[in-house]
């Protein structure tokens, strides 16, 4: 069975390997209610609906009918469907009734994690918060329509308002190797064009956003885990070598705030390679080696939490260890959750003893041993 993890502050529980619904809509319903009822079985508890098109929302309303409570539905408020197309708005003549389709669609009279749909500029933003869409927003909320307010952005720098707004409990973020060495852009569309080949490592602005969402207690789930499949061949990653579906999971799942990466299915025996992650080899799953070995592009020298340093002869989680050390220095002063948090470690950086064994297994050349006498000088254990 898939693992859970709970998603931030809204206290639920999600499957760490989730259901992206988009494709649902190629297949016949028949065929996919079926594959979201196989899902379910697997262990998978969360599916994101941002389709409008009514069957999309038949098929997901229609297989988790009889199980509805076992059931974490994404639902976006600002996804409509007019004369039969796609078109995100905020106009409210379109966003309530979308709205009310997904709600009587879905079933049970409630959706879990209500979307603010896809706010990826500040203009967008600014046209959410201080108009009656997000006067909507907050109603549906404090009726129970909506159990949690959540939001969907492809942009770090929104994702990071979301994080700070204090009433946005989760975000829906794009997240895979190759997008996290992209700066922060309006358009998602220049997410997938050409990489300049001397980019290096993650990009600050993401970086800084995993370890808000993190500080803030403010989940992620993540979208685009795969770059549309185009990490799956070494001819059309930019990393110029070919990673495995089970690698960008546990590449997704390694980055700090995330509980859950939605996959998009279109065969059961896809739902079965991504559910594989659960039984995969710490080799199977190494993600660094690919990275670090690609002929384009590299993280040296950041640290990618991906446990490569593992053994430590004192027993200390490096990898944690190092999440909380870049947690604390983001901030004037060290937050005194993430002091508490560091301080509950069952090992902490003070027991380094500088053998630097670790190092020598290290993909990106990090200094850990240095790092975790700035830790322990940071934290004072």
């Amino acid at each position: 069975m898939i693992n859970r993890r709970r998603l931030g502050k809204t206290g639920l529980y999600v499957s760490e390997v989730g259901f992206g619904g988009e494709w649902l809509e190629r297949h016949e319903e028949a065929e996919s209610i079926e594959l979201v009822r196989y899902a379910h079985e697997k262990g998978i508890n969360i599916i994101d609906c941002w389709m409008p098109d009514p069957k999309s929302r038949n098929i997901i309303g229609k297989a988790i009918a009889g199980c509805r409570e076992e059931w974490f539905v994404q639902g976006h408020i600002g996804s409509t469907w007019q004369d039969g197309q796609y078109v995100r708005t905020r106009d409210m003549k379109y966003v309530k009734p979308a709205f009310e389709d997904l709600l009587e669609r879905i079933g049970g009279g409630y959706i879990d994690l209500g979307m603010i749909h896809y706010v990826d500029s500040m203009e967008d933003w600014d046209n959410c918060m201080n108009t009656e869409y997000i006067r909507y927003v907050h109603e549906l909320h404090e009726a129970g329509i909506i159990r949690h307010i959540g939001l969907s952005t492809h942009n770090p720098r929104i994702a990071k308002l979301a994080a700070e707004s204090g009433f946005i409990e989760m975000i829906l973020f794009s997240i895979n190797p190759a997008f996290d060495m992209k700066p922060a852009s309006d358009d998602l569309e220049t997410m997938f064009g050409d990489y300049d080949q001397t980019l290096s490592g993650i990009d600050p602005e993401r970086q800084e956003l995993y370890h808000l969402c993190e500080e803030k207690d403010v989940g992620i789930t993540v979208m685009k885990g795969f770059f549309g499949g185009r990490l799956f061949d070494a001819a059309t990653s930019p990393f110029g070598a070919a990673f495995t579906p089970v690698q960008c999971i546990h590449y997704a799942l390694t980055r700090p705030a995330v509980c859950s990466i939605l996959c998009g299915y279109d065969t059961k025996e896809q739902v079965d390679a991504a559910a594989a992650y659960e039984t995969a080899s710490d080799d199977e799953k190494d993600y660094a080696s690919v990275i670090a070995g690609a002929p384009l592009h590299s993280y040296m020298g950041q640290c990618t939490y991906c446990g490569h340093c593992k053994p430590c002869v004192s027993n200390i989680d490096i990898a944690m260890v190092n999440k909380f050390y870049d947690l604390a220095v983001m901030q004037p002063e060290v937050p005194e959750s993430v002091r508490e948090h560091y301080k509950l470690l069952s090992h902490t950086a003070s027991e380094c003893i500088g053998c630097q064994s670790c190092e020598s297994r290290c993909p990106f050349g990090v200094p850990i041993a240095e790092r975790m006498e700035k830790t322990a000088a940071l934290f004072g254990c």
